[in-house]
């Protein structure tokens, strides 16, 4: 054999775990999820003439749709691209009013052309509601709606965002899990990486990133944090980061997301957990740690990055005001972020309370 497919998932395994298995091919095609950079760099670097081929269609386009040769090269910021239309594909990325969206603007993908399913067997308002007539094309012709959220790169190939129904509002903003999980693969060490919406977490529903590290590496999650933010806006970036042996897979090879474990919030990890040096700051870490539903919470351990959000901020002032007869502000413990510089806060505050008080006194 000179040639092979293999899902995304069976890729990535193979690259880690038995990369020798490339030199035996001078074609890969892979794809059916999102393809992780790692696995690429590590296919090309034991295979140094190998083609990897990202390859994009559902099923009802009669298996692909588009091709994109990567270069040894690949693992640069952002997806992967899925590439460009095959002869005879049609594609159009539209906006919710079917209009076509600018280059780098995502839109949802619809796909007509050569192999296009007519339908659903048996089910005609399932087929109505998925293939639907193309508003640019001539009379009769139909595209698939794909639910696919794309954009069109500068070079002309499009860049795999996610499933248009996996888009979530949260605190206030759109988010695209995708956006976020193609960061996290692009994040030095990382082999493979998905980002969901977890709604089973004490703190409330937020982000959970999960990675893979490459062979003979440990991840640090901390400084895959800081990586994400310089990519990221903060609504974007997982408030847990989960290193993980291996992703679970579905039978047919996709990631199985209802059987990754919830994050370990039970014993916060780092040096932060230190103990508190008085008795204000000790309730602060319990104040802290209610806010967030932990069982316990270290006095130099940050209220963000353990998936604090404005909600629960507003949350922790109210407590704090309440226990500690406070004057704390919202404002005040994006500031701060932890229990001990948040008691240093207050104390400051007091000090320079009583020192206008005994000011003013006649």
């Amino acid at each position: 054999e000179t040639g092979a497919w293999f899902t995304a998932g069976l890729f990535a395994l193979l690259a880690q775990d038995a990369p020798e298995t490339f030199t035996a091919l001078r074609e890969v095609w892979t794809g059916g999820d999102v393809v992780a950079p790692g696995a690429v760099a590590a296919a090309h670097a034991a295979a140094p003439g190998l083609r990897v081929v990202n390859g994009y269609g559902p099923t009802e386009t009669t298996t692909f749709a588009t091709a994109h040769t990567l270069d040894p090269g690949a693992a640069d910021e952002g997806p992967l691209p899925i590439g460009r239309p095959l002869d005879g594909m049609t594609l159009r990325v539209l906006d919710t009013a079917l209009r076509p969206t600018l280059p780098g603007v995502p839109g949802e993908l619809y796909i007509g052309g050569a192999g296009l399913a007519r339908g659903y067997h048996r089910s005609p308002a399932r087929t109505a509601t998925r293939f639907v007539a193309d508003p640019h094309g001539r009379p009769g012709e139909r595209l698939y709606r794909t639910g696919d959220l794309v954009r069109v790169r500068p070079d002309g190939a499009l860049d795999f965002l996610g499933r248009t129904d996996d888009q979530i509002k949260l605190r206030g903003h759109r988010v695209e899990p995708g956006e976020s999980e193609a960061a996290l693969l692009a994040e030095a060490g990382v082999a493979r990486a998905v980002v969901v919406l977890r709604t089973d977490l004490p703190g409330g529903p937020a982000l959970v990133g999960y990675a893979v590290p490459e062979p003979d590496t440990v991840l640090d999650t901390e400084a895959l944090r800081a990586g994400l933010a310089a990519r990221l806006p903060d609504y974007q970036v997982p408030a847990h980061l989960v290193a993980v042996e291996a992703l679970p897979l579905t039978e047919n090879g996709k990631t199985d997301r209802a059987a990754l474990p919830a994050p370990r919030t039970a014993e916060p990890a780092g040096p932060g957990r230190l103990p508190p040096h008085d008795q204000r700051t000790e309730l602060l870490c319990r104040i802290f740690a209610d806010a967030l539903g932990l069982p316990g919470f270290g006095p130099h351990e940050d209220f963000f990055e353990h998936g604090g959000h404005s909600l629960s901020a507003m949350s922790l002032v109210g407590r704090a005001r309440t226990l500690l007869d406070a004057e704390l502000s919202v404002g005040d413990l994006f500031t701060a972020r932890t229990p001990a510089a948040t008691a240093a806060l207050l104390r400051g505050a007091r000090r320079t309370a009583r020192s206008s008080e005994q000011a003013h006194r006649p």
